[in-house]
């Protein structure tokens, strides 16, 4: 293959769509299986029992009769295009070194692992013969012939029952390029898997370290690879080297990498919650191959060696990274333009602390355990804080960043890349104009446009194959300086995309129940509460894990966050309302202890003392006094007080979403206030809902009813004779011209009561009773003052059926009245709360409103007694309601009929005047 058609096949390009459509195969997958695997969630038709006998005939024939459904053929033709692939590569020679060309190994490495997953999760569906058979039965009735494409799926469905197997086979021509990206990482791997003494000697991650060089910029030959997944790269080795497992026994450096990799852990994660056990699958396919008795041997050495120390030297590494995440961020947050120079170790710490948590929640329930202390790990809510806080700092501080390393790119890179680039001994002349026009962007740069990493990884694979005249191979430190600006350049425009890479903790959705322990481990010990608020910020990764190819998973996993969310801010607003609720407790009992009742045992023993009289028991030890609470010999001596206070502030300590947890407590405490205030009443939360209950009728039962009703009946006959006598006026007035014209200036003039007034004019709020009651207001507040004025209207509104069982509020059509004047209440109702709501400038029609809509329910509950003594002259007292709307000039007909029906006016009109035709006969 020439060069040009080396450079046409784009390998780059493939690499990483083949890798983004491999996850979301992966997804796909991945919810095939669960649903299969779940009752609820799997197909009718596999557990329809008209259909049992043809699925075991299917299964038991298989593939004699089947056609795919579509997914498992987009699955064949990915596999189809993988092996296209790895077949190209291995015809262009391309050179792969994980220190030299990053992206492009990385890609390649990833490819293989995610093609290997995709194989075993494939495997792992029990039901997929029974699936794709009966889809082949729908095909064929529905077209009369089967997939074109179904013999070779049909075939791949068998080959790969087991999966690994297989694809040992298949990847012997390929052994050649994996092995050499995998020993690549002899560098690499045992750099990262060390232990937390090695790395606290080494003062891994600290910014105070050294003092002198904290501004200067962290630097590496390998930049990429210092924030590279420990997880991945453990991946890479175990399943890289079962594909190509002849390198074991050639190759002393990869059976160490091998070997290292076997004793870090007991299983790896295939994908979400799906993991493979790694000791036991490697031993199950080496049985089989001759000569690799040394091998199994190795296998079970090194599983006896991380089941006894794996455990504890991930405890030990979580210990440290907590301590070194802490000092980071504390640093940082005092400091923030250090996230510049210093970004590197930012990454660096989330991708190790994001290792460590992930292997915990893998191994948690997957690892047999020697000392279960190793795998219960009550502070790791700190460390996930420490995340949270470092995440923050990079997203509130990524301009500053940004602008950091554009002028780092302009200033340094593009210099040390054209020095490189013109000390190069050979240098064709294609590749040395792209050189020169990356060092020409890079120079000229000035802002955050322009600039992609994608053209450099592109260079790396161009550079990378045999027959290149330029090739990274001979010269590694270019290699090394497009590596380090390929991180620089994720630093201005994929700073999102950097946090995700290395401190993404989506997992935790598909492991919610050790999700959930862990919180509750985590309010349970009270100097862990503070970092309680991690696990709700948690819940924000969890769309991260989301694929376009599977848009259906998008509204579940976003409601599994958001009801996990509000379940944990609902535990820690309920813990603080605890708390407080504790703390009220004490104090209460604290304050008993002043009261006059205890203190006659005292005075009793001052008596007796002065008497020297002996009483009591002998040895009864003496009652404490109040107060003694606070007498502290140490400050090691520390009562149940100070321990609620302590805990409430550890709960508090933290909080990012104050203003919701301030919603939640207040919401708490209103329900435990109105318990306690209310404790005949439901026991339903005062959100404002109605409480029904009959005893409450008692708690609020109105007392001096009558006293009020007969005050405010004596205000309305003042009242009415006052506007008899403005009536006289008027007639007086209008049987002379002359002094028709000065009413009719006076009624032009209608805002000046006074004047109306004098006039015998009627108005909407009488004056002199405005000052008849501004004379009489007390020192109170004005809004307690209005207060009042309004729980008036609302007294004398309940408290109107209570004249039903009067025998003088009979109404009298003879004199258009009520026998004990109470019709005089309309008026006195209406010009008393003018009054009053125009003194304390409140609303007179809405009060008015209020009051009619009070007195119309209060009335229609008349209807509901059966004493008759009760409801005498109920016909009466209906007629109020209409006589105080005919006398307000702020309400109308239409707002009572609203509130009270008109035909229960009617009706009363015609029995009050049956009544009288009655009682006159």
């Amino acid at each position: 293959m020439s060069l040009n058609q080396i450079y046409c096949q784009k390998l780059a390009e493939k690499l990483t769509i083949l890798n983004d459509r491999g996850v979301g195969m992966l997804t796909r997958l991945y919810n095939i299986k669960k649903a299969c695997g779940d009752p609820k969630a799997k197909p009718s038709y596999l557990i329809d029992k008209n259909l049992e006998s043809a699925v075991k005939f299917i299964v038991r024939k298989f593939p004699a009769v089947e056609t795919p459904i579509r997914f498992f053929l987009s699955l064949f033709v990915f596999k189809d295009h993988v092996c296209e692939l790895l077949n190209t590569i291995d015809v262009c020679q391309v050179f792969f070194d994980i220190t030299v060309n990053f992206d492009l190994t990385k890609n390649y490495l990833d490819l293989i692992i995610t093609y290997t997953t995709l194989m075993i999760l494939l495997s792992r569906i029990e039901e997929r013969k029974a699936i794709i058979g009966l889809y082949n039965y729908a095909h064929e009735m529905t077209h009369g012939a089967s997939d074109r494409e179904y013999p070779r799926l049909g075939q791949m469905i068998v080959d790969y029952e087991n999966p690994l197997k297989k694809m040992m086979e298949e990847f012997v021509p390929h052994s050649k390029a994996l092995s050499d990206a995998l020993i690549s990482l002899q560098m690499v791997y045992p750099r990262r898997n060390l232990s937390a003494d090695q790395w606290r000697n080494a003062q891994l991650l600290s910014l105070i370290s050294a003092p002198s060089t904290m501004l200067n910029p962290a630097q590496s030959d390998t930049m990429p690879c210092e924030y590279l997944s420990l997880d991945t790269m453990e991946k890479w080795i175990i399943f890289g080297f079962i594909l190509c497992h002849g390198v074991l026994n050639s190759d002393a450096t990869a059976l160490t990498l091998w070997k290292l990799a076997l004793q870090s852990s007991s299983c790896l994660a295939l994908f979400r919650d799906e993991v493979f056990h790694i000791h036991k699958a490697a031993e199950d396919l080496f049985v089989n191959i001759r000569g690799y008795n040394k091998r199994i041997n190795d296998i079970r050495e090194c599983k006896e060696a991380a089941v006894s120390h794996a455990g504890s030297m991930h405890r030990e590494r979580r210990k440290f990274l907590r301590s070194a995440l802490k000092e980071l961020a504390t640093v940082l947050s005092d400091q923030p333009g250090l996230l510049g120079p210093k970004a590197l170790f930012v990454f660096m710490a989330l991708s190790f602390a994001r290792d460590e948590i992930i292997w915990l929640l893998r191994h948690a329930d997957n690892m047999p355990k020697k000392s279960a202390d190793d795998f219960i790990d009550k502070h790791i809510a700190e460390l996930i804080f420490y995340m949270e806080e470092l995440r923050a700092h990079v997203r509130k501080y990524g301009p500053v960043m940004q602008r950091y390393y554009v002028q780092y790119l302009s200033g340094f890179d593009a210099v040390v890349l054209n020095e490189l680039v013109q000390n190069l001994s050979v240098c064709p002349e294609d590749e040395s104009i792209i050189m020169s026009s990356f060092v020409n962007t890079m120079t000229s740069l000035s802002n955050l446009d322009n600039v992609n990493c994608y053209f450099f990884m592109c260079q790396q694979a161009y550079t990378s194959v045999s027959k290149a005249s330029l090739g990274l191979a001979d010269h590694r430190e270019l290699g090394k300086m497009m590596n380090t600006i390929i991180f620089h350049t994720k630093m201005v425009d994929s700073l999102v995309e950097m946090l995700v890479e290395t401190s993404d903790l989506s997992i935790f959705c598909f492991y919610s129940r050790a999700f959930e322990k862990m919180f509750q481990q985590c309010l349970e010990l009270p100097s862990q509460s503070r970092y309680s608020i991690a696990f709700p910020l948690l819940c924000t990764h969890f769309m991260s894990c989301t694929h376009e190819l599977c848009p259906e998973e998008r509204h579940h996993i976003g409601d599994r966050s958001l009801s996990l969310c509000n379940m944990f801010l609902d535990e820690m607003a309920k813990q603080a309302r605890n708390l407080i609720t504790d703390i009220c407790t004490e104090q209460c009992t604290l304050s008993d202890q002043l009261l006059p009742k205890h203190c006659a045992k005292t005075i009793s023993q001052a008596v007796n003392k002065k008497s020297k009289k002996q009483t009591g028991k002998k040895g009864e030890p003496e009652r404490e006094k109040p107060g003694v609470e606070s007498m502290r010999k140490n400050r090691l001596v520390v009562t149940n007080l100070d321990k609620l206070h302590t805990a409430l502030s550890e709960l508090l300590r933290e909080r990012e979403e104050r203003e919701r947890e301030r919603e939640r407590l207040e919401a708490g405490g209103e329900a435990t206030m109105h318990g306690l205030n209310l404790p005949q009443t439901s026991n339903r939360k005062g959100q404002g809902e109605s409480i029904l209950v009959p005893g409450i009728f008692f708690f609020f039962s109105p007392l001096a009813v009558d006293s009020v009703l007969k005050r405010m009946t004596i205000i309305g006959v003042i009242l009415s004779f006052r506007s008899l006598a403005q009536e006289a006026l008027r007639d007086v007035s209008t049987a002379f011209g002359i002094i028709t014209f000065y009413l009719s200036l006076s009624q032009v003039a209608m805002n000046v009561y006074e004047l109306s007034s004098a006039a015998g004019l009627p108005c909407e709020i009488d004056p002199a009773l405005v000052v008849a009651l501004s004379s009489q207001k007390s020192g109170m507040l004005p809004e307690e003052e209005y207060k009042i004025a309004c729980l008036l209207m609302v007294f004398v509104a309940v408290s109107l059926p209570t004249l039903a069982s009067n025998v003088m509020s009979q109404y009298s059509p003879a004199i258009e009245g009520h026998c004990n004047n109470i019709h005089c209440l309309a008026k006195a109702i209406n010009q008393i709360a003018a009054a009053l709501f125009t003194i304390h400038k409140g609303s007179i029609e809405d009060r008015l409103k209020e009051f009619l809509a009070l007195a119309s329910s209060s009335l229609l509950k008349i209807g509901q007694e059966t004493d008759k003594t009760t409801t005498r002259n109920r016909e009466s007292v209906y007629l109020l309601l209409d006589m105080i709307v005919q006398e307000s000039p702020f309400l109308t007909m239409d707002l009572l009929e609203s509130c009270f029906p008109y035909v229960l006016l009617r009706n009363a009109y015609h029995a009050v005047y049956k009544q009288s035709v009655t009682s006159s006969a």
